[in-house]
């Protein structure tokens, strides 16, 4: 949870730095994610892992994953 709390911090700030936007704008943080139109990036690390457990359950040779 940590990891995925530090990544939404470096996300919401690049998406500032896209913008031109300093924290002191005291622009909501929606209002810069509509502007990006940039997906949340823990919606993209959960769609992620649930890819690559599909495609580890569909090997065959009795191998598992890290």
């Amino acid at each position: 949870m940590g990891l995925i709390r530090r990544l939404r911090i470096t996300q919401r700030a690049m998406e500032r730095a896209m913008l031109g936007v300093s924290l002191r704008d005291q622009i909501k943080n929606e209002e810069n994610r509509r502007r990006t139109k940039v997906t949340d990036i823990a919606q993209r690390v959960a769609k992620h892992k649930w890819k690559w457990a599909g495609h580890i359950a569909r090997r065959t040779d009795g191998r598992w994953g890290s």
